[in-house]
């Protein structure tokens, strides 16, 4: 199973904001769109960093309720680990479990086309296991 069989069900919306959006906005944001994590990307589309719920919560811990005035660059994760969409869901969830982050933007040749979380990798690889306990069950019953 690969990054793009994720994709192709989910779509590839990716949600962001730009490195002046305040902490405020940015968790206006992340409630409206019903996501954890949004991407911050320049005027040219370029990846400046990723912000996440966890993100805002450490930076609430350290600053107060002062970080919702804040730009969000004061609180993002800056360096955004990426995959690509011909990569298995396997190594992606490796990825993800040895960096402890939730979240990874796809790019496609350097364009970005998606991003999975977490939740999208478990929900595949479940369904994934699900497939395959049903075809050795039909397996184990034609041979009885």
């Amino acid at each position: 199973m690969k990054i793009a069989d994720i994709l192709a069900g989910k779509g590839s919306t990716v949600h962001s904001v730009r490195p002046w959006t305040t902490v405020a906005a940015v968790v206006d944001r992340l409630g409206q769109e019903g996501v954890g994590a949004l991407l911050v990307r320049d005027l040219d589309g370029a990846i400046c960093g990723i912000v996440s719920e966890r993100d805002v919560v450490l930076a609430l811990r350290v600053h107060g309720a002062a970080v919702l005035t804040m730009d969000v660059t004061k609180v993002m994760t800056r360096h955004v680990r990426t995959c690509r969409p011909d990569e298995s869901v396997a190594h992606a969830m490796a990825q993800m479990t040895v960096g402890r982050y939730r979240h990874l933007p796809v790019l496609d040749r350097g364009e970005l086309v998606g991003l999975v979380s977490i939740g999208d990798l478990v929900k595949h690889r479940l369904h994934e296991m699900e497939l395959e306990t049903g075809m050795l069950r039909d397996l184990a019953i034609a041979r009885s």
